[in-house]
């Protein structure tokens, strides 16, 4: 069988990156699109380095994002993710990547999929995966996306100009329910440990969250030395997977462990001082919640973007355990909410209501920047 030969740019989006495809490029069928980026990405790769790839032997290093003009009234952008398992022959469309979200908006003007003036712009971005609007906004100057600026985000080097997404009544994203369980607070039963507390909350994807120290963890461990815990790992695979089938993901456990990437899995604790991959230090005083989550089975060395919109949902949630550890809010919950994460703070504003006896997700907001690093053809 020969080569595919697929144009293609390499983009980085926040803290991830990406192969950005063109829909029309792609087979007609989805079920065709796996072999390619399997063979793009350089998966599965037993040895976790995915060296005969464009893939970096993690997942925020391990993806595809494939857009094409949108036929919506209510969007310009359809935008389809998938996560490429690094080790295994998989491609999940299960989730969004919120990180990749803030590079489609710049590539759909690069490469003319729609048309905006000179100055500020917002394009409506329709995500396949879940069902849900994003507002992208940007500056543009001279018909191209502006790329330089003063914006820092934690854990990556340098600045760039700020990318502001808004993802629109977020919650349900996974399961079409925002407490896919009805309720703040379910318990699980940990193998070896018992039953254990938990939130399952979906919003922008689904996530479930547990307390640092109800499974022997202090809060603030960095992923290498997380990784290297393979009690505390078993215990979060084990919570992760019995979260699926009680969120509705999944039907039983065996069909758990083939959908990757909902639920993410978090662990959640108070504010304090703690030390970042850079070898800085977070001051408990400037946070408000300390927060890490795994996603496809290794633990993320920043936070998963849609991920961290659901932790700031939860806290503003009564009841679940990301409001139990948080700083108490002042400003009636709408306010941006600091999450210290292995790579320094990320600020989540979420707008979070209780309408009757109901928990409503009216939007989730913040800033990344997106960079084109290359574009050409990739080999399949």
């Amino acid at each position: 069988m020969g080569r595919h030969r697929l144009q293609a740019v390499f983009m980085r989006g926040g803290t991830s990156k990406a192969l950005m495809l063109h829909r029309e490029h792609l087979p007609p069928q989805r079920e065709d699109w796996a072999p390619i980026f399997l063979r793009a990405i350089g998966s599965p790769d037993p040895n976790g380095r995915q060296l005969d790839g464009m893939g970096g032997g993690v997942s925020s290093l391990s993806k595809v994002c494939v857009l094409s003009r949108s036929a919506r009234p209510d969007a310009d952008i359809d935008y389809t993710f998938a996560q490429v398992l690094v080790k295994d022959a998989h491609v999940d469309y299960g989730g969004n990547c919120g990180n990749m979200s803030s590079a489609v908006g710049p590539f759909a003007v690069d490469e003319g999929l729609v048309r905006v003036a000179d100055g500020m712009a917002t394009l409506r971005i329709y995500n396949t995966n879940t069902d849900r609007i994003i507002h992208s906004t940007f500056e543009v100057r001279d018909g191209q996306p502006v790329e330089r600026g003063a914006l820092a985000i934690p854990g990556v080097a340098g600045t760039g100009a700020p990318i502001r997404l808004d993802f629109l009544s977020p919650g349900g994203a996974s399961t079409g329910r925002l407490l896919p369980t009805g309720r703040a607070l379910d318990t699980v039963d940990v193998p070896g440990l018992g039953p254990v507390a938990v939130s399952m909350v979906d919003a922008a994807n689904a996530v479930v969250l547990v307390e640092a120290s109800a499974i022997g963890l202090t809060g603030t461990e960095l992923p290498d030395a997380l990784e290297r815990d393979a009690v505390a790992m078993e215990r979060l695979a084990a919570i992760r997977l019995q979260a699926s089938v009680a969120m509705g993901i999944a039907r039983s456990i065996d069909e758990a462990r083939s959908r990757t990437v909902v639920p993410f899995v978090g662990f959640v604790s108070p504010p304090c001082d703690a030390r970042t991959l850079s070898g800085d230090t977070v001051r408990g005083e400037e946070v408000d919640l300390t927060a890490r989550v795994v996603s496809n089975g290794q633990p993320h060395r920043a936070l998963p973007l849609t991920a961290s919109l659901c932790i700031a949902v939860a806290a503003c949630i009564d009841g679940t355990v990301a409001a139990r550890v948080r700083r108490p809010a002042t400003d009636g919950g709408d306010g941006a909410l600091r999450l210290a994460m292995p790579s320094g703070v990320l600020q989540v504003g979420a707008q979070v209501a209780c309408e009757g006896d109901q928990w409503v997700a009216r939007r989730g907001s913040f800033y990344r920047t997106a960079r084109r690093l290359f574009d050409g053809h990739v080999y399949a």
